[in-house]
């Protein structure tokens, strides 16, 4: 019995050093985290983007960044000139996709005065588009206001597409 007492302790004290030995455990916590933080994307060499964002987290296995306060992007061309600003919520980069979400409130303007209001805008670094599936109001260099669901387009927003325009549209030639 002393046997049996003395095994069932054993096995209970080192279970309990096992334990102990792990403690807690970084699983599901950032690599790295950052406050007011600038990042820059490229492309080939090129600057394509500078971000900034109250707080990042970096997850380095998962090659992930969330910037989770008050994103604010600037977009460059291939020339590395200025051409696009984007200001979000939250957003989330795949670093090894080259791609970016922007969640929340998303505004974009480009350097030519068009603006874009959505949910939700997704950005492809590698060929260069941005696009959502969510609603969208579009307003052009004309001051026209579409509206729609679905969008893609150019980071310059030059070449665009609304998916499912909504709404009328008028033109002013038929009025008398």
């Amino acid at each position: 019995m002393n046997r049996l007492i003395i095994l069932s302790f054993l096995i209970f004290a080192c279970n309990n050093t096992e334990i102990d030995k792990l403690g807690e455990t970084r699983e599901g916590l950032p690599d790295a985290e950052s406050w007011n933080a600038t990042i820059t994307l490229t492309n080939k060499g090129s600057k394509r983007a500078i971000i900034k964002s109250g707080h990042l987290e970096k997850y380095q296995q998962r090659q992930y960044i969330l910037l989770d306060q008050n994103v604010d992007a600037d977009f460059f061309n291939e020339d590395e000139i200025y051409t696009s600003n984007l200001k979000s919520e939250i957003a989330e980069i795949d670093e090894s996709k080259d791609f970016l979400i922007a969640m929340g409130n998303v505004i974009v303007i480009s350097d030519s005065g068009v603006t874009l209001f959505t949910d939700t805008l997704s950005w492809d670094n590698v060929d260069e588009k941005v696009f959502t599936d969510d609603s969208v109001v579009f307003i052009t260099e004309q001051n026209d206001t579409l509206y729609g669901i679905g969008f893609k387009s150019d980071i310059e927003l030059n070449n665009w597409k609304i998916m499912k325009p909504t709404g009328v549209f008028h033109d002013g030639s038929n009025e008398q």
